[in-house]
Order: structure tokens, then C-alpha cells, then sequence
């Protein structure tokens, strides 16, 4: 039996969805959700990625500020219009478009970041919070994976998670949001020995290590989530996941695609991170997610 698609896309516009009406409030009492985006540099896919930002920002009524910086830009320039942007009221939430051009530390930058405007949710204040189980403003690809899995009815309780892949934007933290869960969690990464034993014994298996094809159909469990989170452009010009989908599909139980699974939910779980960091700010910020913010 073929796996059952679990379809982003169109999660992620019921997610948008139902933020029109809390963005609308927010506006009833005089604020404009805005969030920042900047980039640095010219890599191409990021322009990309911020243009599908500004349409799902666009779509819910939340304005999106882009900052464009050149490569040549010093991490000192860059901190310095990350403290003006700290210190804007206007200004909701912050992110900065990865990747950064080589010489540029990534933990650094998003240390200057206001961790109540991390929508990103990579400042080390979010992170440890997600530790303790408070997350306010979650990693948002972490997040949209559990929404897809939410939305399948698959309940994470007392299951065995394996997941692929030991990043600080998506292994960490989506294992610890599955701890968080109930869930019995198991990390691989690419000093795994015997790879295939692990994948085998998942019940929900999330695979993120940019690898495409990876997880074959030999190495999944039958009936088990697959959650691809791999995003790759094979040598056709195919976007593709780091699950053989082909193989994978008549094995597991729900499969995500590439394109159309964990992409569109990350950005739909940035701008619901977005309308939340306003609504904590109105009328006040939370004084446990305050750092790096203006004095008086």
C-alpha cells in the first residue's frame, strides 16, 4: 500500500489562514506585525527564499522590512543594524537569511539578535528554553515538522523517533521537541555506525542531513512516518529530499514530499513565530525572553 502523502502546502495556507484573523487584532489596537529579513550577499537560493518570506507575510497582512548588505559587509556593520532593528518598535520579529558568506560566524549573528524577535528561534536564549520545554519562539522547521505529524493524527507518545542528522537548525532541537513529546528519541548523524539498524527500528523517522537519497526503502520500517526534510538540486535541476522517495513511498505509512512537505510549513511556522513575538510585545514583552534589548 502506498504511503500517505503528508501534504504541506496545503497545511501550511490552513496555518497562514488562521493567523489573518489574530494579525487583524493586532492592527485593531495600532500595531503593524512586522518582521525584518537580512540577508548578506548574493547567494541565489536565499533570494528565493526570502521572496516566498514576503508572500506569506503578504498574504496575512505582515509587512516584511528586507535589508539587503553586500558580501563585503563587516559582522560589526551587520551587528550595528541588528541593534538598530533590536531597538525599532516597529519592528516585530528579526530573522538573518542563511547562509551567511564563508568568514561569518552564524552563532554570533544570531547572538545579537533580541531574543524576543528571534522568530528564527536560533538565539541561545530560545534554544536553552527549548531545553527546559518553554519554548515561546521555536525553531520553525523543528515546528513544522510536528505540525504535519500532528495533523496526520499520528500521536508521538511512548514512539521510537529516529532522526537523521544532528544540525543546531533541525537535528537538536527536533529531537528534543520529540522528547518533549513522549517520545523515546534516537540521533544519527554521519559517524553512525550501521546506519540501516537505526532507520529500521523507527516508528516516526525525520531525516535532515542535505544527502539526497540517503534513506531507501530497504532501511524504513513498514508503515513508519518519513519525514524528508532534505532539500537538494539533483544534476536535472529536480528539487529533491534526502529520501528515495520512489523506494520509501511503498514501504512507509506517510512520507512527506520534496518539494511540498517541510518547506512550506517552515515558513508558514516563521510567520505564526512572527504574530507571536508581536503579541508577546503588546502590551509588554515577557521578562524572561528580554536580552539584548535598548535600555530605558
Amino acid at each position: 500500500m502506498a504511503a500517505r502523502v503528508l501534504d504541506g502546502k496545503a497545511l501550511a495556507q490552513r496555518v497562514l489562514d488562521a493567523l489573518v484573523p489574530r494579525v487583524a487584532r493586532l492592527r485593531a489596537e495600532g500595531v503593524h506585525v512586522c518582521v525584518s529579513i537580512v540577508r548578506v550577499g548574493d547567494d541565489p537560493a536565499s533570494k528565493v527564499y526570502v521572496r516566498g518570506k514576503m508572500r506569506a507575510g503578504e498574504q496575512i497582512g505582515v509587512s516584511a522590512l528586507v535589508i539587503e548588505l553586500p558580501a563585503s559587509t563587516t559582522r560589526e556593520e551587520v551587528c550595528e543594524r541588528l541593534a538598530e532593528l533590536n531597538c525599532d518598535p516597529a519592528v516585530h520579529g528579526i530573522l538573518v537569511q542563511l547562509p551567511l558568506p564563508e568568514g561569518f560566524d552564524p552563532h554570533a549573528i544570531a547572538a545579537e539578535i533580541d531574543p524576543g524577535k528571534d522568530v528564527d528561534g536560533f538565539h541561545a536564549a530560545n534554544l536553552g528554553r527549548l531545553v527546559q520545554g518553554t519554548a515561546m519562539l521555536p525553531p520553525c522547521t523543528p515546528a513544522g515538522v510536528l505540525r504535519l505529524l500532528d495533523d496526520a493524527g499520528i500521536d508521538l507518545r511512548r514512539k521510537h523517533c529516529v532522526v537523521v542528522g544532528r544540525s543546531e537548525t533541525v537535528g537538536k532541537p527536533m529531537a528534543l521537541m520529540l522528547i518533549e513529546r513522549d517520545a523515546t528519541v534516537t540521533v544519527c548523524h554521519s559517524k553512525t555506525r550501521d546506519l540501516p539498524a537505526y532507520t529500521r527500528d523507527a516508528d516516526v523517522l525525520v531525516v535532515a542531513t542535505g544527502r539526497p537519497g540517503l534513506i531507501d526503502g530497504s532501511m524504513v520500517r513498514a508503515g513508519a512516518a518519513v519525514i524528508d526534510v532534505g532539500v537538494n538540486r539533483a544534476a536535472d535541476g529536480r528539487l529533491v529530499g534526502d529520501v528515495d522517495a520512489l523506494s520509501v513511498a511503498g514501504r512507509a505509512g506517510y512520507l512527506s514530499p520534496v518539494p511540498g512537505g517541510v518547506g512550506p510549513m517552515t515558513v508558514a511556522m516563521l510567520m505564526e513565530n512572527t504574530v507571536r513575538a508581536a503579541e508577546l510585545r503588546f502590551p509588554g514583552l515577557s521578562q524572561d525572553l528580554t536580552s539584548n534589548t535598548c535600555s530605558g
